[in-house]
């Protein structure tokens, strides 16, 4: 007697974040602005890529920018990552364009007259075509190269930058231009030499602490890290030593080795989140990656497993006593009630990691727009506002009206975290409310 009756088994709080907790989207210029030139990418497209598979115009953010960041304002974004791209800045080695840096600064300026954070990334997988002609990144003169220009334009952006990103998934940009496996030859330079890119990610390495230094010194109060792709690995016979050690010596590889490289050079962690991946010894002695598209029914158009749980993971993995930004988390998928789901699902997590005492500040989904994604082309459908590539309208799918949701509350709301509990799509509930 005078107990109170025991709690439903299914309780389904509102999940409230930090005060302060950053809301957003990103792009990278290169995928969203369309028609650069001077770019190695567009110089390598021009020769490996057939024409539907080029860059091309994209989604004209250059030209509509402005539109573009109304429409995050209007959907509640307090925050937002974008991209330079060094090529337009600089298309000859010591010679800046001055009418580009302009116009990164109206670009920049806009951003922060509609009130937003900007988190701004110096490199982004695309290089100029005479740095590539140079050596590109396996140069031991490339990271000087990338510290003058990184002394040249971070005078020009800093009143308008509140948190910097040297270099955009250094790992990944290593192993799709230089190793890659199945993957070899999708990213230029397109050559496959385990030389060439340890050669790569020491010299990528060398620039980041550079260009660390280069940014405290010019502003000494700034914030600057890195965006760093990392991924979740399980084994999956769990009482497999060999699955376990490939698992083991994937996460030291792929999630810790760079940021052991970079050491003493962070403010925070940055962290784009994707795959979660298995594996398993079947024939051979050595385990392999799973392919799980043939086990598992939830996976993105690209074939990535949909694993909400391997992002608190990855969180608590990397968790020191330096401030995480999810940079990059998305699903490329045209099943838009799946984008909702996977928003919902994704952010669970995030506020699991949160509430775990891992200092999370911070969710930029990916990505804004859809935009051209790289080697795939335009087909992956990642943005939460759809581009219509034939005429450049943009239409604004209902899952970003569902982020707008939780983006006003701060935090998942009740009724959200119900449906979804209940297996209801939460999209036909919000119909309403999302026409209004």
């Amino acid at each position: 007697m005078g107990q109170d009756p025991p709690k439903p088994k299914h309780d389904h709080e509102a999940l409230i974040f930090p005060e302060g907790f950053l809301w957003g989207a990103a792009t990278s210029a290169y995928q969203v602005e369309g028609n650069n030139i001077h770019a190695d990418w567009w110089e390598w497209e021009q020769i490996a890529k057939p024409p539907q598979m080029r860059s091309g115009v994209a989604a004209n953010q250059y030209e509509l920018f402005e539109q573009d960041f109304h429409l995050a304002k209007s959907l509640g974004h307090n925050s937002h990552r974008l991209s330079i791209e060094w090529s337009r800045i600089e298309p000859e080695e010591g010679k800046f364009n001055q009418e580009e840096i302009d116009h990164y600064i109206k670009v920049l300026k806009t951003l922060k007259k509609l009130g937003f954070t900007v988190m701004l990334t110096l490199h982004h997988f695309t290089n100029p075509a005479w740095f590539a002609k140079k050596g590109g990144w396996e140069s031991f003169s490339a990271p000087d190269r990338f510290a003058k220009f990184v002394e040249k334009i971070v005078p020009e952006l800093s009143e308008y930058v509140d948190l910097w990103i040297t270099i955009n998934e250094p790992g990944i940009y290593t192993w799709m231009g230089f190793m890659g496996g199945d993957d070899a030859g999708r990213f230029p330079p397109a050559k496959k030499s385990n030389i060439a890119a340890a050669k790569v990610i020491f010299n990528l390495a060398r620039a980041h602490k550079k260009a660390y230094k280069i940014v405290h010194k010019l502003i000494p109060d700034s914030k600057v890290g890195i965006a760093q792709n990392l991924s979740s690995f399980d084994a999956y016979h769990k009482h497999s030593v060999s699955e376990q050690l490939a698992v083991f010596i994937s996460d030291i590889t792929v999630n810790h080795s760079f940021f052991w490289l970079t050491r003493n050079c962070h403010d925070f962690i940055g962290v784009n989140y994707y795959r979660h991946l298995r594996y398993r010894r079947q024939k051979g002695l050595l385990p392999e990656l799973m392919d799980v598209t043939n086990i598992q029914k939830d996976v993105s158009d690209l074939g990535w497993e949909v694993n909400p749980e391997g992002l608190f993971n990855v969180l608590a993995d990397v968790s020191d006593d330096l401030p995480i930004y999810i940079t990059e988390c998305g699903i490329a998928s045209t099943n838009d009630d799946r984008r909702t789901r996977f928003l919902i699902n994704y952010l669970q997590e995030t506020y699991r990691a949160t509430a775990a005492g891992i200092n999370v500040k911070g969710f930029f989904y990916w990505s804004l727009i859809d935009n051209f994604e790289w080697h795939r082309g335009y087909p992956p459908r990642f943005g939460l506002v759809e581009i219509d590539y034939k005429t450049q309208i943009r239409i604004t799918r209902p899952s970003a009206h569902v982020y707008e949701q939780i983006i006003k509350h701060n935090g998942i709301p009740h009724d959200l975290l119900k449906l979804l509990g209940h297996g209801i799509q939460a999209i036909d509930v919000l119909k309403e409310d999302i026409e209004e």
